[in-house]
């Protein structure tokens, strides 16, 4: 184990953006980047469903990527399993949250000192991020971008560890936006948890001209949490 790390890490001093590492049901294909600033905080980003086409090539998948990449994160995005060059086949939803805690546990060990965790997906994306933020308590804070709301039951977000930021689209006839705001007011209840919620009126699920939209919630979303997180310490 020492030897695999001491690698990873020689490697992260040159960039590796493509990475394959080891899943419950085979190996994974990922795309990695190193920040190079000290104890960076980590994100992950997790790709819409990988029966209609959601690889982590995906336009809005690849646009959080690049933000948080932008913002000095160590970010990763991943194909699960039986997309690309991964592994296995799909699993119906359980299969593909192992997927993403393997991904979790690879950025973990080539960053053991990390300063921050966030989780970010798009569509069923956002039901996996969701499903292991419930499972990893070291995550402080999530992007959801069009959580399948009507598809799937959020009820398992009880009680939610953390606030984050929900986003729909006004004419998303596959996420609707009322599902949604039902359950941002829904979690908006739980104490200690603030959901920033945004609406694109115009967007469809595609997002087809609101990436730019995304990515500027998100940056502005991340950056004023963390900040508000590191205030007591300033105090202190």
């Amino acid at each position: 184990m020492r030897h695999a790390q001491g690698r990873i890490q020689r490697l992260c001093g040159i960039q590796m953006p493509e990475v394959m590492f080891a899943g419950p049901d085979g190996r994974l294909e990922g795309r990695y980047h190193h920040s190079n600033e000290p104890n960076a905080p980590l994100a992950l980003v997790l790709h819409p469903h990988p029966l209609h086409g959601g690889t982590m090539n995906n336009r809005i998948t690849y646009a959080m990527y690049r933000s948080f990449e932008k913002m000095g994160f160590s970010v990763m995005r991943y194909n699960s399993r039986g997309v690309g060059r991964s592994q296995g086949r799909y699993d119906g939803g359980i299969g593909e949250i192992s997927d993403a805690a393997a991904a979790l546990d690879w950025m973990q060990m080539v960053n053991p000192n990390a300063s921050g965790l966030w989780i970010a997906g798009y569509s069923f994306g956002a039901f996996v991020g969701m499903q292991l933020l419930m499972r990893r308590p070291e995550i402080t804070g999530w992007i959801s971008v069009a959580p399948p709301a009507t598809y799937y039951d959020f009820g398992f977000l009880a009680p939610c560890p953390c606030g984050g930021l929900m986003i729909a689209g006004g004419k998303d006839d596959m996420a609707p936006e009322p599902a949604i705001h039902k359950l941002v007011d829904k979690l908006n209840t739980q104490k200690g948890v603030t959901v920033d919620y945004r609406v694109f009126p115009e967007a469809d699920h595609i997002f087809a001209k609101q990436a730019d939209k995304i990515t500027a919630a998100l940056e502005d979303h991340v950056t004023t949490a963390m900040a508000q997180r590191n205030m007591p310490l300033a105090a202190d």
